[in-house]
């Protein structure tokens, strides 16, 4: 048995995919947020959801592309209160993010 064997390389952990995404629509005050961090850690997908000022939700998504792709799909319904009008998604490079939190 080698000094590797049954190890997981860091690489390997390293997220490979990073998104901001802007939700618009009636997406505050309808429990968006709390889904949204719920939907993330079920992905394992680090990351923040906070409200913004204009009425908007804003996330980042930080984890492996497929996960990151099924929670922003999520964002473009969000919980069966809210009504999602538009999500921009802007990629960004991973920072090393580590969980999933609700700014306020």
């Amino acid at each position: 048995m080698t000094s590797n064997e049954g190890e997981v390389s860091a690489w390997a952990l390293a997220p490979d995919r990073r998104a901001r995404v802007l939700v618009s629509g009636r997406v505050q005050g309808v429990w968006f947020r709390g889904a949204t961090a719920d939907q993330a850690e079920r992905l394992g997908v680090a990351g923040w959801v906070r409200n913004l000022s204009d009425g908007r939700v804003e996330a980042t998504f930080e984890g492996r592309a497929a996960d990151v792709e099924t929670a922003i799909e999520w964002c473009r319904s969000g919980p069966p209160t809210a009504r999602v009008d538009a999500v921009s998604v802007e990629w960004q490079s991973p920072i090393g993010e580590v969980g999933f939190r609700v700014r306020y």
